[in-house]
């Protein structure tokens, strides 16, 4: 026998909630009192059922059993004993999944800092065998942390989810995330799906307290010596229990969950991934869009956040300058993020991650959809691909026989605007979300009193209808219908433009069966009447399909590279490109050459001559009065770079690289282009008396971050003297730190040389070693602050070095001669004057400020002859800019040589082009206009030197980057989508849509001293 919940109205209704939370497996707790073990035994009949995203079967029937599904399919015979609820012309889906939540478990917070207060923290504080850094914490278990929170599960139920994967976000290496289930009536053995099902990651140390690490580009090399110290503890495990780095390998084999803040940074995680064969699984932050490609190219799969943001308050005029331009797009193209990356092809899992208010995620669900996401893709992200990604595909994510009973009951398609989730069944236990809503649209024949038969139009949403009496085509009035129960109110005014013309109200009834309101009423001239209005099934679907007008399409701005001003739809294509009758000023032996022309193609400067031909399909460049230089070259610059531009918080950093971190999208570079500069070598700053590694890039606008880097470019590194590396200006605070003094600078020099040397040794040792040995034998540890070090000592990396007094310019040749390696540039060197002559006998380059003095007290011997008197001693000499407004104007910083030191006019300009080049062991390829060389040229509208001058072409890799024509069209291109969004952003905030105060984002630079991974005026700015 079986219960029929057809014949039992409310009442059946109800007993299916009671039996639901009467049932309880009896697992391994006792309990007090009887025992009430019921089969949780339910079938759902009659309904549209998607046992997947993508498999829909009418008319069938569910059979659940013991909180898991027991059947389904379109003849399923009705066990007996079952409770059955007839669900005709509803619709079951499978039960939501998130994959990035913090549900029941509890939020970490920063532990109070020891020693004085606001000074640095070395080590960590946490006590037991764990790792030496508060961030990289892998031994956290969310499954250990879990405790149900009905709170939260049951906001989380509402929006259609029946299981969630929760972990602790906090820190670096977060330890591993549980599978867990939304119900709320089983302890928590019961509602732990899966315990390890996840390891967790970011580059935010979270609530650490340690100084270590202050930037992004330590959190990216925190992250990889985690990984490289476990694969050394695996290997010996009896050198060091550290718990840490023993969960870190257990979780090797989990699926790998990343946290990034935006679009380059997942391609910086994803690249950490590929170092350590790991693939992981993404959570952005909805702008993945913006770099598609890219994104696609690394086989990752996404969470993506439904999080958009509001429009932006824009009617005042100075309001809305404030809101940058990829801020205003961003906007716009947000929602069509998640549409994209399904078209792309790239997988992924829908999230209500990021969301404050969590009930905006089916509304912005639904705008997805609008903006581009199909139905199916949409429930495939909600169920079946979040449970593939952690390998669960056999308990949630579908309805099919052994899998948790997890699923929503709903009045019609899911994602229709009119859809309502009536039920959510969370592993057979019922959880009621709403009633069906009484639908009373449609077209109706009104019969009020004697008067002649009228239509009544009932369009609009099912829970407020709009209502129009039409009486005749041209003849159409507005009026209300309010339900209260079973009761109904109809009010209208047949004469509205009439004075004092009054309203009709009729007040009755609803009979479901017949589809009839019927009662009675008064007309304006108080007469009583009986009324009724008939609706008519024909003509109210009718009324539906004229009240769901279609929406109309989306309209988008298009995508740019980079996704900020001045971006360009596509990167510049490589030309072949005559530029016929220049002044070119070739920097080589030849020196200038008048009336000549220079051909370029396929990347490269192909040949320099008179009366050239331009080949098939190449453009001509009339060059006559202008002249062609090769493009500058910054020796010295912090532009483009991401998040920190020191990890000062050590003495020695030698393990991060500013190649980790470079900014694709700092509009520094498209201006440092229209300044003539084709490269660059981001510099670590001078915190520290060993920093970080640079990274040498071509200013390819538009392109990623990766290929903007020079391939095969040599690696170089930055070194620090002075008072920036002993804290002199840090406050009071900051007195613990080694070196204090400059004699500790020297020391910090001597130790780090010396324990590389020792560290190589060993290496040496160890590859001496047969493979017998080494397999009885421990293998060294991976250290990649030393490995930066020994690659000095083996001359595949390049010291550039910040120094200001010759007594420290000495020591620290001194100890390079002791130590053997050799300094191959001195940056700022403001008194090399001083020592021109021991720079020479040592083998360093010079790079310099043409007139900077008086800025701090170690330079206040600094004098504008610095650059000719160190040239004139035979160094190689460049002037640089260590500054992103000074690096646009470089060519005017080497005119200055010219009227200080007597250098020639072609001498001055090799300042800033082939001698940075040579002291970028760049020389080979760039840096001057030689046949051969990569097609890096400067068309000026004047002598390069002249103030008065202006690049007008810029060209990298044959790439026209820059041109004065462009540019300004890009101004007004710029203006016009600025105010077409501007314009769509008032017209939603007319229509409803909340609204948000722009946030004020003046230009900040990073300078040698900036301490922290956000730029910012308020640090000290001196060189």
């Amino acid at each position: 026998m079986h219960i029929d919940l057809r014949r039992l109205g409310l009442a059946g209704s109800l007993l299916v909630s009671s039996l639901s939370v009467a049932y309880a497996q009896s697992g391994t707790f006792p309990r007090n009192g009887v025992y009430d073990d019921r089969p949780g035994l339910y079938a759902f009949t009659h309904a549209t059922i998607y046992t997947d995203y993508k498999t829909r079967l009418n008319d069938a029937t569910l059979v659940i059993r013991d909180g898991k599904v027991e059947a389904v399919g379109p003849n399923v015979k009705i066990p007996a004993g079952a409770v059955v609820q007839d669900l005709k012309g509803k619709f079951i889906y499978p039960g939501f999944v998130d994959l990035y939540a913090s549900y029941g478990v509890p939020e970490v917070k920063a532990p109070e800092r020891q020693g004085r207060r606001g000074g640095p923290q070395f080590d960590s504080q946490k006590p037991g065998a764990y790792d030496w850094n508060q961030a990289v914490h892998p031994e956290v278990n969310a499954a250990e942390l879990f405790k149900v929170n009905a709170e939260q599960a049951d906001a989380l139920r509402k929006l259609g989810f029946g299981a969630v994967l929760t972990h602790q976000p906090d820190g670096i290496v977060r330890g591993t995330a549980a599978l867990v289930s939304l119900n709320t009536n089983r302890n928590e053995t019961e509602l732990i799906l899966q315990d390890r099902a996840a390891a967790a990651y970011s580059f935010d140390k979270g609530t650490s307290t340690q100084d270590y690490p202050s930037s992004l580009m330590g959190s990216i090399a925190l992250l990889r010596q985690s990984y490289l110290d476990a694969d050394w503890n695996q290997r010996n495990p009896t050198r060091e229990q550290n718990l840490s780095l023993r969960a870190l390998n257990q979780q090797r084999s989990l699926p790998a969950i990343f946290e990034v803040r935006d679009k380059q940074s997942l391609l910086r995680a994803d690249k950490v991934g590929d170092e350590f064969g790991v693939q992981y699984i993404i959570k952005g932050r909805g702008d993945e869009y913006q770099r598609l490609p890219d994104i696609q190219a690394t086989k990752a799969p996404l969470i993506l956040s439904l999080n958009f943001p509001d429009a932006y308050q824009v009617d005042d005029v100075y309001d809305a300058i404030r809101v940058p331009l990829q801020d205003l797009k961003h906007w716009e193209m947000a929602p069509a993020n998640a549409g994209l990356v399904a078209k792309a092809g790239v997988p992924f899992a829908l999230s209500t991650a990021d969301l404050k208010d969590k009930k905006k995620f089916l509304p912005n669900l639904r705008k997805a959809i609008q903006y581009g996401l199909t139905e199916e893709q949409a429930l495939q992200a909600l169920t079946a691909t979040p449970a593939m990604l952690v390998k669960a595909q056999d308990r949630v994510g579908a309805l099919k026989p052994g899998m948790q009973a997890n699923f929503l009951v709903c009045s019609t398609r899911l994602f229709a605007p009119e859809s309502v989730m009536l039920d959510n069944w969370v592993q057979g236990q019922r959880y009621q979300l709403s009633e069906v809503p009484s639908d009373y649209r449609g077209v109706y024949t009104l019969k009020i009193g004697n008067q002649p038969e009228i239509k009544m139009l009932l369009a609009g949403k099912p829970e407020a209808p709009e209502l129009k009496i039409v009486k005749a085509p041209a003849d159409t009035v507005k009026g209300t219908l309010s339900v209260n129960g079973e009761l109904a109110t109809v009010v209208y005014n047949p004469t509205p433009k009439t004075k004092g013309s009054g309203a009709v109200r009729l007040s009755g009834y609803y009979t479901p069966d017949t589809r009839m309101f019927q009662g009675d009423g008064q007309l304006p001239d108080a007469t009583s009447i009986k009324w009724s209005a008939q609706r008519q099934e024909q003509a109210s679907r009718a009324a539906r399909r004229d009240s769901a007008k279609a929406p109309e399409p989306v309209q988008l701005g298009q995508l740019q590279y980079p996704f900020v001003a001045y971006g360009r739809p596509a990167v510049p294509e490589q030309q072949t490109v005559l530029i016929k009758n220049a002044t070119v000023w070739t920097s080589e032996a030849q020196g200038k050459l008048e009336n000549t022309d220079v051909l370029l193609q396929n990347g490269k400067i192909v040949k320099i001559g008179r009366n050239l031909s331009v080949p098939s399909g190449g453009r001509t460049v009339d060059g006559t009065g202008k002249h062609l230089t090769p493009g500058i070259i910054d020796e010295h610059s912090h532009i483009a770079i991401s998040e920190g531009v020191n990890e000062g918080t050590q003495s020695v950093t030698s393990e991060v690289r500013i190649g980790d971190v470079v900014d694709a999208e700092d509009v520094d570079v498209y201006r440092d282009l229209a300044g003539g500069v084709v490269a660059a070598q981001l510099l670590h700053g001078s915190a520290n008396p060993i920093g970080g590694q640079s990274a040498l890039i071509k200013l390819r606008w538009g392109q990623t971050a990766e290929q903007m880097q020079i391939k095969g470019a040599p690696g170089f590194i930055k070194f620090a003297l002075g008072e920036n590396v002993k804290q002199s200006n840090w406050g009071e605070a900051n007195t613990l730190r080694f070196p204090q003094t400059r004699m500790g600078t020297e020391q910090v020099f001597v130790d780090a040389f010396t324990r590389a040397k020792e560290y190589e040794q060993e290496w040496k040792a160890w590859n001496k070693l047969s493979k017998a040995k080494q397999k009885k034998g421990e293998a060294p540890r991976r250290d990649l602050e030393l490995e930066a070090l020994v690659e000095i000592l083996n001359e595949q990396r390049f010291i550039t070095c910040h120094s200001y007094v010759q007594s420290e310019i000495n020591m620290l040749m001194n100890v390079a001669d002791r130590m053997n390696f050799k300094v191959n540039t001195f940056t700022h060197i403001l008194e090399g004057y001083k020592v021109a002559d021991k720079m020479k006998q040592h083998g360093v380059n010079a790079s310099t400020f043409s007139d900077w003095w008086a800025y701090k007290n170690e330079v206040r011997d600094a004098i504008p002859y610095n650059a000719g008197i160190m040239h004139n001693a035979g160094l190689n000499v460049a002037i640089n800019s260590d500054d992103a407004e000074m690096s646009r104007r470089l060519n005017q910083e080497a005119a200055k040589i010219v009227k200080y030191s007597g250098l020639s006019e072609e001498d001055a300009l090799k300042l800033v082009t082939i001698n940075p080049a040579k002291m970028l062991h760049l020389d080979k390829n760039m840096g001057s206009i030689k046949e051969g060389k990569d097609a890096d040229v400067v068309l000026w509208s004047d002598n390069p030197l002249s103030i008065y001058a202006h690049p007008e072409r810029t060209y990298v890799d044959g790439r026209l980057f820059f041109d004065v024509e462009s540019d300004q069209q890009m101004r007004l291109d710029i203006q016009k989508e600025r105010l077409r969004i501007v314009q769509k952003m008032l017209e939603a905030k007319k229509g409803g849509s909340p609204t948000q105060m722009p946030t004020a984002r003046p230009t900040k630079h990073f300078h040698c001293d900036t301490l922290g991974r956000k730029k910012s005026w308020t640090s000290n700015s001196i060189r």
